[in-house]
């Protein structure tokens, strides 16, 4: 069946009970008598309650209000948070440089309002030694403790370790964050054509990126080995 509303002369009772286009009752009528004030009005006669005895009808212009629903519908799906496992993968024995770029990414996504999974991958005689990647683990936790915490405690799977960090922030919140950033730098760019085309691409680069770096990776995918 159609999810659609019967309208205009789809519609086959007898009487309806005929709610105005502001939202007036006007009370039980002949569905002739709203058929007319629906072409006086130029509106549309809506079937809004079809299982109302009798059904209730709304004058409104049905093009409108399908529109105005689609816009909606469209906006709460460009609202809705989905949640994100990145997934950052770490050697035992990282040099700083390396350490600070994963860090800075895992910070990236958690500001996102995305968990991530980080993995510690062992190799060979690293195997016997744990504790090095455990004590990575903690360090990295304790390095982002402001953004995130631990929603899964270290543990070894195979030849490597995992933990989750979920985000202190939710998903909704980090992307009306974002959205909010956005419109400052459009207003500024706005107010300020001059401003050299360097600056407004470092500013950019400081907002949250929502394509994930080459480390990313979705948390169902296993570990590398």
């Amino acid at each position: 069946m159609s999810a659609e509303p019967r309208i205009n002369d789809r519609i086959r009772v007898p009487e309806v009970r005929l709610v105005g286009p502001s939202g007036e009752q006007v009370g039980i009528v002949p569905l002739a008598k709203a058929l007319e004030l629906a072409q006086e009005y130029d509106l549309d006669l809506v079937e809004v309650a079809a299982t109302a005895r009798p059904p209730v009808c709304k004058l409104m212009d049905y093009g409108k209000f399908k529109y105005e629903s689609a816009m909606k519908a469209r906006e709460a799906r460009k609202n809705q948070a989905h949640t994100v496992i990145k997934e950052m993968k770490l050697r035992p024995k990282i040099d700083p440089h390396d350490y600070d770029t994963k860090k800075g990414h895992v910070v990236r996504f958690l500001k996102q309002g995305d968990k991530v999974k980080i993995t510690i991958m062992f190799r060979g005689r690293e195997q016997s030694r744990p504790e090095l990647g455990y004590r990575l683990l903690q360090r990295l936790a304790n390095d982002v403790e402001d953004l995130g915490f631990i929603e899964s405690n270290p543990k070894q799977d195979g030849r490597n370790m995992i933990m989750v960090l979920g985000p202190h922030k939710k998903k909704t919140e980090a992307m009306a964050e974002a959205r909010e950033a956005q419109a400052v730098r459009k207003a500024d760019a706005k107010a300020n054509p001059g401003r050299s085309q360097n600056a407004v691409a470092e500013e950019a680069d400081k907002a949250p990126a929502e394509d994930a770096v080459e480390a990313d990776a979705p948390a169902e995918e296993p570990a590398e080995a």
